[in-house]
């Protein structure tokens, strides 16, 4: 199978939780990541087509960590095989590039597992 994104997508090795700026609740947690948008694994089926400003922290390869706050539309969402779980795509169309940066600098960390 040939892979057609722009964006190399990785997935973390650490947890990353993922939280709604507006509510300061938690969204979920990061299943893949790239400069261009991710997935998550969260706890509630999401508001198709909606937007979010959503904030998240990345370890750089010197273990330095950083907030991340990105602008991003809900793409989809789908049931996980566990009940009450579910799989939500991400674009990011809001990030300031200290944060772009920040998140590419994490995708070529040599730890994870690109997807």
């Amino acid at each position: 199978m040939s892979e057609f994104r722009r964006s190399k997508r990785k997935k973390p090795a650490e947890i990353i939780e993922v939280f709604d700026t507006m509510t300061e609740q938690s969204v979920g947690r990061v299943s893949n990541l790239s400069e261009t948008g991710m997935m998550l694994m969260t706890g509630a089926r999401l508001i198709d087509d909606a937007l979010f400003q959503f904030r998240f922290t990345l370890t750089d390869a010197n273990a330095r960590t950083g907030a991340v706050e990105v602008g991003a539309h809900h793409l989809w969402s789908d049931e996980a095989s566990v009940a009450g779980q579910y799989w939500a795509g991400f674009r990011f169309i809001d990030v300031d590039p200290e944060d772009l940066a920040r998140i590419r600098s994490w995708i070529e960390r040599p730890n994870g597992k690109y997807v």
